[in-house]
């Protein structure tokens, strides 16, 4: 890639980004996603913490280790917890709303023939997004450890920041978990050709196809190769890895791959997932 490929890839960045930053949707799944963590990592393991006992709020989890769950030390484990079905799914909806909508919209007509070639693009929305990713993620670990040290604080905790190599495992997970489901969100936008079906088959996908494809492994053996390598399943496994307490998982949360195995197959997706969708949108008409 010459330097002047090399400007207008950034300059079609700077422009999605911008398109990006304006656009309401945008900021209503990414707020939304920070809420949910916020919720299910930290409101309701408190209220069943300062109610005291065990009960069905708290995973039956005594209240010494719903604590220790919510100190800051815990950070890296807890906030990836959820990303493996419902952050995912969030993503995977912002995926193929950006791709989606620029056909309901008429702006891929407008970009293919005003703007740079369709491969940088669609590459600047590729870049645009997993730029967004790596930016949540970091907002979000932030934001889980200003909130898990005012509740050390407020119960009289030492303040135990997470080691940093343990915190760089679990940015690195969230953005490995969220960055392929937010790829796999483009190419469903880039193939249904518009945001509500793409949406759709997405959710479906993420919250029903793979949990019943499971499922049925459970009594069909034989077709455990392909379910054990499903992208939920990866996901929920990379999650898994950074599990240290025991009790029930959170939902999508599983222990099938290894870490190093569940890496390797999301990164396959998301290579695929990006490739096949400039591919797809370089390569087919837009009517």
């Amino acid at each position: 890639m010459n330097g002047m490929a090399i400007r207008d890839l950034i300059a079609s960045t700077n422009a999605e980004m911008l398109r990006l930053r304006k656009w309401p949707a945008f900021w209503i799944v990414l707020g939304t996603w920070i809420l949910l963590n916020l919720t299910f990592a930290y409101l309701f393991n408190y209220l069943a913490y300062t109610s005291g006992g065990s009960s069905r709020m708290s995973n039956g989890l005594p209240r010494e280790a719903l604590l220790r769950q919510m100190l800051p030390a815990a950070v890296p484990e807890v906030f990836t917890q959820g990303m493996a079905m419902f952050g995912g799914a969030l993503m995977l909806v912002l995926g193929a709303l950006t791709v989606g909508s620029g056909y309901g919209w008429g702006t891929w007509k407008t970009v293919y023939t005003q703007g740079p070639s369709r491969v940088q693009a669609v590459a600047a929305v590729v870049v645009s997004l997993a730029t967004v990713v790596v930016a949540l993620v970091c907002a979000a670990f932030v934001v889980d450890i200003a909130v898990a040290a005012l509740i050390a604080a407020s119960q009289s905790q030492a303040l135990t920041m997470p080691a940093l190599d343990r915190s760089l495992l679990g940015i690195s997970t969230g953005v490995a978990i969220l960055g392929m489901w937010t790829l796999a969100g483009a190419l469903i936008g880039a193939i249904a050709r518009g945001p509500a079906l793409a949406v759709g088959l997405g959710l479906v996908w993420v919250l029903v196809v793979e949990n019943l494809l499971r499922g049925v492994a459970g009594i069909f053996a034989p077709i455990e190769v392909v379910t054990d390598h499903l992208p939920g399943t990866a996901a929920g496994s990379l999650a898994g890895a950074m599990r240290t307490v025991d009790g029930p998982a959170t939902p999508g949360v599983l222990q099938i791959l290894s870490p190093t195995e569940s890496l390797v197959v999301l990164a396959v997706y998301s290579v695929l997932f990006a490739v096949g969708t400039v591919w797809l949108m370089r390569r087919r008409d837009l009517v």
